[in-house]
């Protein structure tokens, strides 16, 4: 398996291709805007995107959602059903942040703690991790020892809680109980910056180090 992060939207999201290096499907985690940079990668790498993974749904990391699997005729999983308003509220968003518009989109499939998703010969576990929304999910591949993590953890530093639904003690908890036993040295995708490894983070991240 391969990734590709993608940076989009003026809020630079780390939007990523998940790839099976077998069969050339492709997973987008997060299509949050720019549609043609998105399609340009999966056109660079050779392969066909079959799905759309969300984390959440705020819009940086889901504006974009709609329009690309209503041009590809993509199914649309995640993120977990707590995220609905989230959602609903996508238009009000792009007006706030200055966002194109984009349209509401109804889930193909929900997620929820313990589930797994995948594509090609890829999967992906799936955890529930609320605290920056309360229906964030993370995805990781065992195989690869990756994950992607939204906006629930950054390279030395963790996810906003001040918007409605969030929750400091939720989220510290959700990276405690949820990230940290999937192992020390499991590298994962924020939803921005650079990328780092769950060991490191406990090492050095003033939010949640041991």
């Amino acid at each position: 398996m391969k990734t590709v992060i993608i940076p989009v939207t003026k809020f630079e999201q780390n939007c990523s291709l998940w790839i099976c290096e077998e069969t050339k499907e492709a997973a987008v985690v997060d299509p949050g805007g720019d549609v043609d940079k998105i399609i340009t990668a999966a056109a660079k790498e050779g392969v066909s995107i079959t799905k759309i993974f969300l984390t959440h749904a705020h819009i940086d990391h889901a504006g974009a959602t709609a329009t690309l699997s209503e041009k590809f005729d993509l199914p649309i999983i995640g993120p977990h059903k707590g995220d609905q308003f989230w959602i609903d509220s996508l238009e009000k968003q792009s007006e706030m942040f200055g966002f194109p518009d984009c349209k509401i989109f109804t889930p193909t499939q929900w997620l929820n703690d313990g589930d797994t998703v995948s594509f090609g010969n890829v999967t992906l576990e799936v955890y529930h991790t609320p605290g920056h929304t309360p229906g964030h999910v993370i995805f990781f591949n065992k195989n690869a020892n990756i994950a992607a993590v939204g906006d629930v953890l950054f390279a030395g530093s963790i996810g906003r809680t001040d918007f409605p639904g969030g929750d400091h003690d939720t989220l510290i908890n959700a990276i405690k109980q949820k990230l940290w036993p999937l192992g020390n040295d499991v590298s994962f995708i924020p939803g921005h910056g650079p990328m780092s490894t769950f060991g490191a983070e406990r090492q050095s991240n003033p939010y949640v180090h041991d």
